[in-house]
């Protein structure tokens, strides 16, 4: 998968410690983490000395960016690639921080007419390499590890989902039979949120999930995380594909 160059480098960032100030901030910041097996948080750990290393951060907005930070994003994202032979997001060169929501601009069309505006964000991820988050709702999302609600979760969620090539709700899933039943239980899923968000019906799934099949990947991948025993007991074909695809069991820790 990698050179060996990569290899070598990558191997001595997972035995470096990591310095009391990032330790400080991961324990701090990020709850969850004293709740995994000392062997997740070893390779957790390991995940998070990567990354760091290879990704670039840069406050926006006015925002001062600190060790803290970039930290509490690392190790949120890292969560997602737990025992998985998997990259560490190499689609990802750069996380652009803001202090809070911001302002991006948007295009929609109506009939023939294209109307330009912009629109409050909270995260976005791009294709072109770019994850921006904001970093009030970074801290609240780390915090709150079973609200349902976590931007980091989601956002590089999106960036698993665009490592074949495209953001369509499918990430990479290996072997061809894995596609089938992906497509069937999660196709599933989708429109039994889509009719009840039309019927005025209640979710326990959130309801921008029925944006799209990548958008409801991504907040599946909130829900798996966040609220695990939920998903588990009212959705279990859903929680045993996105087990197989994360290779891990968050309902049992």
């Amino acid at each position: 998968m990698f050179d060996p160059f990569k290899r070598r480098r990558r191997a001595a960032l997972r035995e470096e410690p990591l310095s009391p100030a990032q330790r400080a901030a991961l324990e701090k910041n990020v709850p969850y983490f004293a709740k995994l097996s000392e062997a997740d948080r070893a390779e957790l750990e390991g995940l998070v000395r990567i990354f760091l290393a290879e990704k670039s951060f840069e406050g926006c907005g006015g925002l001062e960016l600190t060790e803290e930070m970039k930290v509490t994003v690392a190790a949120q994202a890292c969560r997602l690639l737990l025992h998985r032979e998997t990259d560490v997001y190499p689609g990802v060169d750069a996380i652009l921080i803001y202090p809070g929501a911001y302002r991006a601009p948007t295009q929609t069309r109506a009939g023939g007419v294209v109307i330009e505006g912009d629109q409050a964000r909270l995260g976005e991820s791009w294709t072109r390499g770019v994850v921006v988050l904001a970093w009030d709702h970074v801290k609240s999302g780390a915090s709150q590890p079973a609200d349902g609600q976590n931007v980091v979760l989601h956002e590089f969620a999106h960036q698993l989902d665009g490592e074949d090539g495209a953001m369509d709700g499918a990430p990479d899933l290996g072997a061809r039979a894995r596609y089938t039943s992906w497509a069937h239980v999660l196709g599933d899923e989708f429109e039994e949120l889509s009719r009840k968000l039309h019927a005025g019906r209640a979710s326990d799934i959130d309801p921008y999930g029925a944006t799209n099949a990548a958008e409801f990947f991504a907040v599946v991948t909130e829900m798996f995380f966040e609220k695990p025993r939920a998903m588990k007991a009212r959705h279990p074909a859903l929680y045993g594909e996105l087990a197989a695809f994360y290779r891990q069991d968050p309902a049992a820790i």
